[in-house]
């Protein structure tokens, strides 16, 4: 094969090879801004506990807000077949907030409302995410796996003052 003789790409499928590069790049960027401008953290697993005694032993033997300087909090939270506990929480304005969940029975999500916290709960595992919440107000936190019948009734609420 000589070098006139170049290997020939057809218009149309070089459209189509820039368009898949030019979306690669696009979603890259995306994750990229999601991940280091806008603060979106991927869940992963911090820890691996027992789900059969993790009620026992621990911090989610009280599960709770545990205040660790002015304006920084820890929240254990412990997810189980249809309640999270605690049921409630009270924060100041302008505090962070970092969330360690488990379950100790079936799968079960945690959202925490108009906050980018958003997180699968599964048995075994603890989950940990940090918020920072400026404005005053309630956040209620709800399970976002189906879990069985009472499921609706799973619910919490962060308040902020």
């Amino acid at each position: 094969m000589t070098e006139k003789q170049s290997m020939h790409i057809d218009p149309y499928e070089k459209n189509w090879i820039r368009l898949s590069i030019g979306l690669l790049v696009v979603f890259a960027l995306a994750v990229t801004i999601a991940g280091f401008a806008m603060g979106i953290q991927v869940p992963s697993p911090e820890a691996r506990v027992d789900p059969r005694t993790v009620a026992d032993e621990g911090p989610w033997a009280e599960p709770g807000l545990r205040e660790l300087a002015p304006g920084k909090y820890e929240a254990y939270v412990l997810a189980q077949t249809w309640q999270f506990t605690p049921r409630e929480m009270t924060i100041p304005a302008g505090s962070e907030v970092t969330f360690y969940i488990t379950s100790k029975d079936v799968q079960h999500g945690f959202k925490l409302q108009n906050t980018n916290i958003n997180v699968m709960v599964i048995p075994g595992q603890v989950s940990k995410l940090s918020v920072k919440i400026d404005e005053p107000g309630r956040y209620d936190y709800i399970c976002t796996e189906f879990c069985g019948l009472g499921h609706a009734a799973m619910f919490g609420t962060l308040i902020v003052e």
